[in-house]
């Protein structure tokens, strides 16, 4: 018996891995964060499994309930939104069951980010242009090193991905002006993924009044960055005067 936790994907609960779904099908208990996890989700439970719903129980509680399991000898199943690895506040459990001697596995999920390029069928790394992604946030009730503020970030010019932030969007804009040009491409996505999903487009000059018109406040991801103009070379991976090691003297 252990705990699991597990990535339940951006929405789309067609996103969630086999693993996963697999691992909630055979879960005895199941603890979801219900602010952000799909419901649907919950389809793959089997009737009998007891679910709570994490946005209501603080950190003491989810581990009373894991811990309860447990001493049952049942699978826990502990649903994250995206993948757990990004904002999902997992290590102070893994830590706290690791001194309780409990065993526990994490199965990945697919992040918001990911989930947003392709609803907006775009490429983060192009060549010629960048060739790294930020993940980043705004400072909110959890600090963010100076030496990670966003307009030290900026400088780099690379495609940025602002989780947790879109409630102060103008903040965010007028940081990220102190490295990106006032035109650089600004996409703002509601629920990537979900069915009611929306994409609002814009740079960083106009972008804060094109969020605030449309009323998005939270649960939306900011991404930026050049890779969203249109101009990029090649890749080289698939250019035909190129060789590698699994082209090897082909031409």
């Amino acid at each position: 018996m252990k705990v699991y936790f597990i990535g339940a994907g951006p929405g789309d609960p067609e996103l969630i891995t086999v693993k996963g779904a697999k691992a909630i099908e055979s879960a005895d208990v199941i603890i979801y964060a219900g602010s952000l996890v799909n419901k649907e989700i919950l389809k793959y439970a089997r009737p009998e499994a007891k679910i709570y719903n994490s946005a209501h129980m603080n950190l003491d509680e989810v581990l009373a309930v894991m811990k309860e399991g447990f001493s049952e000898g049942k699978i826990i199943a502990r649903v994250h939104t995206g993948d757990p690895s990004i904002y999902g506040a997992i290590q102070e459990q893994m830590d706290a069951l690791k001194n309780m001697n409990i065993p526990y596995e994490v199965i990945p999920g697919v992040s918001s980010f990911v989930a947003a390029a392709a609803s907006l069928k775009q490429e983060y790394t192009l060549p010629d242009v960048t060739q790294t992604v930020i993940l980043t946030r705004l400072e909110g009730r959890t600090e963010v090193p100076e030496k990670e503020r966003l307009r030290k970030l900026a400088r780099y010019r690379a495609t940025m991905c602002i989780f947790l932030s879109v409630h102060a969007i103008e903040e965010v804009a007028e940081e990220l002006k102190e490295g990106y040009p006032p035109d650089t491409p600004v996409v703002v996505i509601q629920k990537a993924s979900w069915p009611d999903e929306r994409i609002v487009r814009g740079t960083l000059d106009d972008i804060a009044g094109k969020v605030r018109e449309a009323n998005i406040t939270k649960t939306a991801l900011i991404i930026v960055g050049d890779v969203f103009r249109g101009q990029y070379a090649l890749s080289k991976l698939y250019d035909k005067n190129f060789s590698h090691g699994y082209r090897e003297g082909q031409s």
